[in-house]
């Protein structure tokens, strides 16, 4: 249905006129925080053996006549996808626009997503462990990362939700904005991955060098509305009704870095 409104607002708004922006106050921006990489965590994508894309979300930025339109809601209107098509819409000018009525329903969307928490796990998930032996040995013995098969790493939402895939979208904005880390719902590290950092194992000990993924854990609420296209004669304004909010949480992978732990012990773990 929402592809379809594009088409639909094209054709009755051609008996319009762009309006005079309705005055609102500027939202205020949450500083970003530069969250501290621990000293365990090292950044592998030049020798990632899987070459990730580039996770690129830019905030699209609207076009005049959307950003008239975004102002003119008493609700904060922040999803890429209804701002696209705000933007790909078309207006022409009419001179026989007075006296014009008219209600177009664009469909309930998500509106905007508001952050409340966002945490780094560093140890999120899991991915490797190389292990030696050295107990019959005499001298430490020095062991590197080598990732020994390939891991695909999964994040996603906490629970189900009406238009999981906008509101994903709208999360890993604001946790990329708040974090500044290279963040993706799914990232890989390809087998044969190494780090140059060496570990040493004692002699008479077994030793084990764990890597994990880390993840943010991104936390907030979405806000959902139904939102109506009002034209009168040659103003246009848009309309929320039966807004409502609802708490979600993600788990977010953060890309081609990865986690270390190593442990040398007597006995087998």
């Amino acid at each position: 249905m929402k592809k379809n409104v594009s088409l639909l607002m094209t054709l009755l708004l051609m008996l319009t006129f762009i309006p005079s922006a309705f005055a609102q106050k500027a939202p205020v921006k949450q500083s970003a925080v530069k969250y501290q990489v621990p000293p365990s965590v090292r950044n592998i994508s030049k020798e990632n053996t899987y070459p990730n894309s580039t996770q690129d979300l830019p905030l699209l930025q609207p076009s005049d006549m959307t950003k008239k339109l975004i102002n003119s809601s008493r609700v904060k209107i922040e999803n890429p996808d209804l701002i696209r098509m705000l933007n790909e819409s078309s207006i022409s000018s009419s001179p026989f626009a007075i006296g014009y009525r008219a209600i177009i329903y664009l469909g309930q969307w998500p509106l905007n997503y508001e952050s409340s928490e966002t945490s780094p796990n560093w140890e999120y998930q899991k991915i490797n462990t190389n292990y030696f032996d050295n107990r019959g040995g005499k001298t430490p013995y020095q062991i590197k990362y080598v990732q020994e098969s390939q891991k695909v790493i999964r994040g996603g939402l906490t629970s189900k939700i009406p238009d999981a895939e906008e509101v994903k979208k709208m999360m890993l904005l604001k946790a990329m904005e708040k974090t500044r880390l290279p963040l993706a719902f799914e990232t890989i590290i390809g087998t044969g991955t190494k780090n140059d950092h060496i570990y040493n194992i004692p002699p008479n000990r077994l030793g084990y060098l764990y890597a994990y993924a880390p993840g943010v854990n991104e936390k907030g609420k979405v806000t959902y509305g139904e939102v109506y296209l009002m034209l009168k004669g040659s103003k246009k304004f848009i309309v929320i009704k039966n807004v409502t909010s609802q708490g979600i949480g993600a788990w977010i992978p953060v890309q081609d870095y990865v986690s270390f732990g190593f442990a040398a012990s007597e006995r087998p773990r």
